[in-house]
This record gives structure tokens, sequence and C-alpha cells, in this order.
């Protein structure tokens, strides 16, 4: 989640997303943005009808094509011809590998593989997110340069077949020296919290619930 010019933007909506904005009392969402289409980044999306019951309005939601054709299959209740009464309600907005604007905040899209799946990550002012990726072009490299923050995922010391080691997370961190990275999406497999933290870096941070990044 990034709060930005008084606005709340919201990336991805797991199972969780429900007990996420409860646990950390946010009142409100302005917009969404997805990364891909898997469910662990999906499954919540029942759960912005409060919010759309809060702002009067629907929900923004801003996701590749093919990532909305798969939310009309999993949600088709959502976007049915004849709406049931209280159901979430989406306006979808499409987003390309190109900038652009939410409430004249630039977000600049990256792209990247998860295996053979395409995924946006996103670059928001001087904070970039790359979740759920084990390749990233140069190219694209290029757009998160001057990034004072990355999040990045990590999800074991192994290598994994679509999504970067720890190692791999380092570095690229290491590549585009941000004043901090995090590393993200782990799994049980990576280890405990207080062991990795001692291995990593000094200005890498592995990430955790409830973590408020200030910039």
């Amino acid at each position: 989640m990034l709060e930005e010019n008084g606005k709340t933007i919201v990336i991805d909506t797991g199972p969780d997303f429900r007990q996420q904005m409860l646990r950390e009392k946010v009142a409100n969402v302005d917009a969404l943005l997805f990364t891909h289409e898997h469910k662990d980044h999906t499954a919540g999306l029942d759960d912005i009808r409060a919010f759309n019951f809060i702002k009067k309005r629907p929900m923004d939601v801003y996701a590749a094509m093919r990532v909305q054709q798969s939310l009309m299959k999993e949600f088709a209740y959502v976007f049915a011809e004849k709406k049931y009464p209280g159901i979430p309600q989406v306006s979808l907005h499409t987003i390309t590998n190109h900038d652009f604007y939410i409430d004249g905040i630039q977000i600049t899209p990256i792209h990247a593989l998860h295996y053979r799946l395409p995924v946006f990550g996103f670059r928001i002012g001087n904070f970039t997110y790359l979740t759920d990726i084990n390749y990233i072009p140069d190219e694209e490299k290029q757009k998160i340069t001057g990034s004072k923050h990355i999040a990045v995922t990590g999800l074991r010391k192994e290598k994994h077949l679509s999504h970067f080691s720890l190692s791999e997370a380092i570095q690229l961190i290491e590549e585009i020296k941000p004043d901090f990275g995090y590393i993200i999406h782990c799994s049980h497999e990576l280890g405990l919290y207080k062991d990795i933290q001692k291995e990593l870096p000094q200005n890498v941070i592995l990430a955790y619930d409830g973590l408020k990044i200030e910039f």
C-alpha cells in the first residue's frame, strides 16, 4: 500500500487483504494496481466492497488486459450484466508498458517475467515494487535506476523456476544501488527472520507485516 499526495493506492489484493486493511486501520483506498493474475495476488478483490460503501463509487482497478480477463472469470458475478445488490463495484483501466497517472500520481510499469508469465512491477516516485519475477530486461532496469527504495521478491536461498532467489534479489539491489532494498514474497524455506537478517547487507531489510517506509 502506498500513500502519495493524500491518495492511497494498493498493489494486489491477496487472500489476507481484508485482515491487512483492518490491522493497519486503512479507512480509504483510492485505487488498486494488479501485478498479475495469480490467486495469491487477486483473491481478496471481493473485500473492496467496504471501500465502495465509504467512497460511494466504484473502485478504480488498473491491470493488464490479460489480468482483467482473469478477474472477469474468477469474479464473474462482479462483472455480470445484471448485477446483484451489494457486490463489489469496479472501474477497469488497462495498463500497457507506458507511464500512466492516478489522480496526478505518475505510475511507471516495469515489465518482467514470472517464468513465462508477464508481470508488471511499478515505480511510484522513488519507490519501486517488484514481486513474483525471475527475469527483468536491461531496458526495464533503466526505469528503476534512481529509486531510493526497492522492494523485490526473494523467495528462498535456492534457485527457483519463477522467483528470484535471495542472492538474485540482493544482486539486483546492489546493481541499482538504492538507499534501501526490501526482500518481499519470501517463503518458509528462506529461514527465520532473526537469522536471515543478520546475513543481509546493511541496507537490505527483510520485509514484515506492518512495515512502513517514509520517504
